[in-house]
């Protein structure tokens, strides 16, 4: 049984890969998001991440699905109390922004699709400059005071508002974050590393990466010549135009052949090591692409396979 790992300061236990529910409701249907989420409990995953605004952006959609999604499967199985629920605001198409106002409003409006009385990390998706972090800060901390947040973490900030954030929380007394979500993988580094990831080693705060398969160029199907049927293949697709790219492949190859796993599996493995990450976010749209995410949580790759991939990723 993999062992869970404490989320920062926080008192939340979780599986050390985050299943992303972005794809619910927009390329895994119900039936399939049921079965992916099934799938991932059964192999002793507990970490499930969404945001409000997910999947707004599908013609025909409003924005919420993905947390209905989850609700209805929760209530089916009855194990709210055995996952861990995160979800986001600032992105739905009716409660833009991080005022006061939106963050309750948009709060209560996460609880009624996720049909709980309690979200477990609340993040800030987007941070909204113009919105003073006093401001940010004293309405999320209204809602875990009232019980319907237990903890708070942010995403997409940039590290001087995260550290004016968790200033003020310190000095008032107030709900501190105790997360971040970058975006971070072996091809987008500079996204994390440097003054973001320093901050967030020097405050205890634990780092739960999106984009952690670069939209999927690091599960090693995306080749020169080849063809990938995704609506995410645009975005992946690009990374085999840099040499970068190229050489993290390569290394990817030499590695996965030598531990006999998927190259997904050592592209999380590699992510999961790094200092300050708790758990790599991952989605999966059918339960076959579910295996090679859910080894890397087992896999530990030695220094010398650490080293050879983030050479090959500078």
């Amino acid at each position: 049984m993999t062992s869970l790992r404490k989320l920062g300061s926080s008192d939340l236990e979780v599986f050390p890969l985050a299943l992303g529910g972005n794809v619910f409701g927009w390329t895994a249907d119900e039936q399939a998001s049921f079965d992916v989420l099934d799938a991932y409990t059964a192999a002793g995953g507990n970490f499930v991440d969404t945001a409000d605004s997910y999947s707004a952006w599908v013609e025909g959609n409003k924005g919420g699905e993905s947390e209905t999604i989850i609700g209805k499967w929760v209530k089916a199985r009855g194990n709210r109390a055995d996952v861990v629920i995160a979800t986001k605001v600032s992105q739905h198409p009716e409660y833009q922004g991080l005022s006061a106002a939106n963050i309750k409003a948009a709060a209560d409006a996460s609880l009624r699709r996720l049909g709980t009385d309690h979200i477990d990390l609340y993040y800030t998706h987007f941070d909204n400059p113009e919105v003073p972090v006093e401001e940010i800060i004293g309405a999320l901390d209204e809602l875990v005071k009232a019980g319907k947040v237990r903890h708070i973490a942010a995403s997409n900030i940039t590290p001087e508002r995260l550290k004016a954030s968790l200033d003020f929380s310190d000095r008032e007394g107030l709900a501190r974050y105790v997360a971040l979500q970058p975006h971070y993988n072996l091809v987008s580094r500079d996204t994390y590393e440097g003054p973001l990831q320093d901050l967030a080693a020097r405050e205890g705060l634990a780092a739960v990466p999106y984009f952690s398969l670069a939209s999927g160029f690091l599960t090693g199907k995306y080749r020169p010549g080849a063809t990938v049927d995704s609506a995410r293949a645009d975005g992946a697709s690009k990374h085999l135009e840099t040499e970068r790219g190229q050489r993290v492949l390569t290394a990817l190859d030499e590695v996965a052949a030598a531990h006999r796993v998927p190259v997904a599996t050592v592209a999380l493995a590699w992510l999961a090591a790094q200092p300050t990450v708790v758990a790599p976010l991952a989605s999966a749209r059918t339960v076959d692409q579910l295996p090679s995410l859910l080894r890397a949580a087992e896999l530990t790759l030695p220094d010398e396979d650490l080293q050879k991939l983030t050479t090959a990723s500078a």
